[in-house]
């Protein structure tokens, strides 16, 4: 096999099952890492906004966001809580909902954009994502997003000046708009080799099996005859 499989992620790093998406997908690959016959696979994330009107400095924790978007009592909201942090334990993350920073993420997907140029996005999605779940991190400010890019690696300057000046905004725009051409109506969402859509945080499991069923296919096409 010599193109590796490419896996296009459209997430939000405010979404909390984005992060358990991610972690079984990551899992799911180092899976299919120990086959004999393993194959190379890339993954690129691209934007998606649950909620672009959100501020910057959003007034309440995240019950009281659900509460005022979702449209649901606070003991419900708790509920929705729990469970995915249940789901997020199973996955190896420790959600921490009552010191979580609830913001709007435009400028978070624009130094996701800025990382892929700088061949660094899968460090800075685990980072911006880890600091948002389980450490209360504000996302919402430029200043500390290059702080998060300066410790997942890249120059942290050289990602202030990316986000002040707003050049990488068109191509979450892009992002969004394929998503909106591909059907997509939540996240996390991954299309894998550019023909399996697959929606939700699945199992690692279930992302194994579809890797090797990729892997699979393509070596049949390379053995059938002409």
């Amino acid at each position: 096999m010599t193109e590796p499989i490419r896996i296009d992620v459209w997430s939000d790093i405010a979404c909390p099952w984005c992060y358990i998406g991610k972690r079984n997908l990551e899992t799911g690959i180092a899976q299919v890492a120990e086959d004999g016959d393993a194959p190379e696979v890339q993954v690129v994330f691209h934007s998606y906004e649950l909620s672009p009107d959100t501020p910057e400095d959003f007034d309440g924790g995240e019950v009281q966001y659900l509460t005022a978007h979702r449209g649901v009592s606070e003991e419900q909201a708790q509920q929705m809580l729990d469970r995915v942090g249940a789901m997020a334990a199973d996955a190896g993350l420790e959600y921490r909902f009552d010191i979580l920073r609830h913001t709007n993420t435009l400028k978070a997907h624009e130094l996701l954009h800025f990382a892929r140029e700088q061949g660094r996005q899968a460090d800075v999605a685990e980072r911006l994502m880890a600091a948002y779940f389980t450490e209360g991190r504000h996302l919402g400010r430029i200043e500390e997003l290059a702080t998060l890019a300066g410790e997942a690696g890249l120059d942290a300057t050289a990602a202030a000046e990316a986000l002040r000046s707003g050049r990488f905004a068109p191509d979450v725009a892009a992002d969004k708009a394929q998503a909106v051409a591909y059907g997509i109506t939540a996240v996390p969402f991954f299309v894998i080799d550019e023909k399996y859509g697959v929606a939700g945080a699945q199992p690692a499991d279930g992302f194994a099996q579809i890797l090797r069923r990729v892997r699979d296919e393509r070596a049949d096409e390379v053995v059938a005859p002409a």
